[in-house]
């Protein structure tokens, strides 16, 4: 395990899938790791002995993040035991698919809510003690379908290009002050959220197969890092050529 960092890392929807592998991999760079989760408690306790059984710190953290209140209980409670969240990861997601003249406004609400509403006011609660310590690393999980059409994801599709345009203008706002904000696009990526896409999909993808949540993790271990402080606005693609 590396030396522990200052501070700490904050994960939303990180019980399962590509949120729990950055939390894994944050923790082995030394950041101690706030495992957010919705429903997960069991799979999010299981992240945080995993990251503990390997000599790192974690500390799961329950709740809806559409919920106004939570994202700031979120904070204290990672402030008061780790100090300031100086790497936040928006990862936390959801799907309600559907043809355009099918999605209801609450799928819609849902989506868009959860998706882009939350991660904007993570963000904004975690800037300002990102500029006084004058570090720190926001990487929001977008998808490929922010950059290309998919037929059935309206609301997904939007949710998720609205997520890579606050990257980067957020990341335009607070570039000076040694604060970084990029993107990831995942494409398809074997996970529970996927089980149900059709298996067809793999005939669009130049690799010929779905990613794992560790390659993702990878990339966003990588704009975490100090090594990344050059790299901001910037949208990595992590989908084996789709988007290409």
């Amino acid at each position: 395990m590396p030396e522990q960092r200052d501070g700490c890392a904050f994960v939303t929807g990180a019980s399962r899938g590509i949120g729990a592998a950055i939390a894994r991999g944050l923790a082995a760079d030394g950041w101690a790791v706030g495992v957010g989760y919705n429903r997960g408690a069991d799979a999010a306790q299981a992240v945080v002995a995993q990251i503990e059984a390997a000599g790192g710190r974690a500390l799961a953290l329950g709740g809806d993040v559409v919920e106004r209140e939570r994202i700031e209980q979120h904070f204290s409670v990672l402030e008061e035991r780790f100090g300031p969240v100086l790497v936040l990861v928006n990862n936390a997601g959801v799907r309600a698919d559907g043809l355009a003249p099918q999605i209801e406004d609450r799928a819609w609400d849902l989506v868009l809510d959860t998706n882009l509403t939350a991660a904007f006011r993570a963000t904004r609660r975690a800037v300002r003690p990102m500029l006084k310590a004058r570090f720190g690393r926001i990487v929001n999980i977008a998808s490929v379908v922010g950059l290309r059409a998919n037929p059935g994801q309206a609301n997904y599709a939007a949710s998720k290009a609205g997520l890579i345009a606050m990257t980067k203008t957020v990341a335009a706002e607070v570039a000076r002050r040694g604060v970084t904000v990029n993107a990831v696009a995942p494409g398809l990526i074997e996970t529970d959220m996927t089980a149900d896409l059709n298996g067809d999909l793999l005939a669009a993808i130049p690799a010929r197969r779905a990613g794992t949540p560790e390659e993702v993790a990878a990339c966003v271990r990588f704009l975490a890092s100090d090594a990344a402080s050059y790299v901001t606005g910037s949208v990595l693609s992590v989908d084996g050529g789709m988007a290409a």
